[in-house]
């Protein structure tokens, strides 16, 4: 994470650890219900910086070092 570059930690925990997967799993809860939307970053085959998108915290690869939120778009 790079400082000044919008990154905030929100929670931090190990998933295999009941007590850190039950913060981790409010705090998911907690920003997709303000109205966040949720990505989990992935290496690309060709150097691109890729997501994929969860909605649910059991969708979240076991492997996954982060996970990022993100405003959905204004407008229509």
């Amino acid at each position: 994470m790079k400082p000044g570059h919008g990154e905030i930690v929100l929670a931090e925990g190990d998933p295999e650890v009941r007590e850190d997967e039950q913060l981790l799993i409010t705090a998911f809860r907690e920003q997709l219900e303000a109205g966040m939307w949720a990505a989990v970053p992935r290496n690309g085959t060709d150097g691109r910086r890729q997501a994929e998108m969860v909605r649910d915290y059991r969708d979240i690869p076991r492997d996954a070092d982060r996970v990022i939120f993100f405003p959905r778009a204004a407008g229509g």
